[in-house]
């Protein structure tokens, strides 16, 4: 056998382990939809330094599978550790969030046991990264157009619907037909107690916080804000991703000649102060869930060209960082039934002054972010006496490495006499009160 009759056969090879070899270099250009779910495969089979979960929340209207990957330090699975997501490319068109969260997932991987920020966040949390929640719009979108509707939507040839307005609305009925993308994420955070969350846009260049929706439609064209019960958190969180992006935080695209329009203080806006819609992802996320979400708008350009992504990715590297360490603080912990100390799953949960009601999750844990000061938490829960437990949020200015105040409440059940429960019927060291700090994994999984 000459080498000219082998020279097909060592190509054919050669071609097979490029495709299918897992590479730890992530390039700076678009991946398709094949491709994309490669990068993902290949990046849980290299990965061993942390543990990854790779899982598919459900399928476009085209049939596509929306991945998932999940990462964190911590190898076992731990119900007490915070859940952060981000969702990239809800709207086909608007390319560059799902490479900047392969980019992300990438950064963590790599900076771990290097970063003291990056051990931190993944030590303490479990990041949920989905790039593509619309890989029907993204497949007919075309690359280098800036401004457009063309593969916004989902479905065959991008014309079924909007993804950011198919959500249940927190002041009016939303009336278009849900979605089998909407359907998956609605039912992703029903298994998965989200805390903190972010949407990935493009076509302008600032952090948008809720709510997008406004009770009563105004007429006028004088835009007004329309503000949940945790603003100072919503407009702290707005601030932390965008006065670590350099561009943002001054009012300029990403191209550094062109000026944003409009001007956005600070880099931030409230939704509706900005322009008001019904069916929002981030407003969903927040009045139904619990999970604190805001939208970012990454790119003035939607699907700006391959060789913008390395700057857009250093623009935005920090900020992404920076906002996630966020789910660390304010308060978290567990509710128990003050008799047998079995955790207490679906408690209403309430921070007294802020008309708005979140859950415990399936093991009894709780999460809310908050500022630092005093506050007062209200736990109700079908069978039991209501409690309200008063509790201080530090001050985690300057802290790498950011620690929440963590609270142990047990409740009484309902068929304890009253003079009983008055005089208290809790476990030896169960007060209810805030424990700064609580023994760590004392009751985790």
């Amino acid at each position: 056998m000459n080498a000219l009759s082998v020279m097909p056969v060592v190509l054919c090879l050669l071609i097979i382990f490029v495709y299918f070899y897992p590479s730890e270099c992530l390039d700076f250009k678009y991946h398709n939809n094949k491709e994309l779910e490669r990068v993902m495969r290949n990046f849980s089979v290299i990965t061993k330094n942390i543990h990854t979960n790779l899982y598919s929340i459900g399928r476009s209207t085209n049939g596509l599978p929306l991945w998932v990957m999940e990462v964190s330090g911590s190898k076992t699975a731990r119900s007490d550790l915070p859940n952060i997501k981000f969702v990239a490319n809800i709207h086909g068109n608007e390319a560059v969030g799902r490479e900047l969260l392969l980019h992300f997932m990438e950064y963590l991987r790599d900076n771990y046991g290097k970063d003291p920020s990056v051990s931190c966040l993944l030590d303490n949390s479990r990041i949920h990264l989905l790039p593509s929640l619309n890989p029907d719009g993204f497949s007919i979108s075309t690359e280098g157009q800036c401004v457009g509707e063309h593969g916004r939507l989902n479905g065959v040839n991008g014309n079924m619907e909007d993804l950011n307005r198919n959500f249940p609305d927190y002041f009016h009925q939303d009336l278009n037909p849900r979605q089998p993308e909407t359907e998956a994420v609605m039912a992703w955070m029903d298994k998965i107690p989200f805390v903190l969350s972010a949407g990935l846009h493009g076509g302008a260049m600032v952090a948008n916080y809720p709510f997008d929706s406004e009770k009563v439609t105004k007429s006028t064209p004088e835009k007004f804000p329309s503000l949940t019960p945790d603003n100072d958190v919503f407009q702290h969180l707005a601030r932390t991703y965008a006065r670590n992006h350099p561009k943002m935080k001054i009012g300029l695209c990403e191209d550094d000649t062109k000026p944003q329009t409009p001007y956005f203080e600070d880099g931030i806006t409230n939704g509706a102060a900005w322009y008001s819609f019904t069916g929002g992802m981030q407003d969903y996320n927040y009045f139904k869930k619990g999970c604190m979400e805001i939208t970012l708008e990454i790119s003035c350009c939607k699907y700006p060209l391959p060789q913008e992504l390395k700057k857009l990715w250093e623009q935005n590297k920090q900020s992404l960082l920076s906002y996630s360490l966020e789910a660390l603080k304010g308060v978290s912990g567990q509710i128990f039934d003050s008799s047998d100390e079995r955790p207490i799953e679906n408690a209403n949960i309430e921070i007294i002054g802020r008309n708005m009601t979140f859950k415990s999750s399936q093991n009894g844990y709780f999460w809310r972010i908050l500022l630092p000061g005093s506050y007062q938490l209200k736990v109700e829960a079908v069978g039991y006496y209501p409690k309200i437990v008063p509790f201080e949020v530090r001050d985690q200015t300057g802290i790498n490495c950011p620690t929440n105040t963590k609270l142990l409440i047990f409740l009484i059940n309902a068929t304890t006499p009253m003079s009983a429960a008055l005089q208290g019927s809790e476990p030896t060291g169960g007060s209810g009160v805030s424990c700064t700090p609580c023994v760590e994994g004392a009751y985790t999984e």
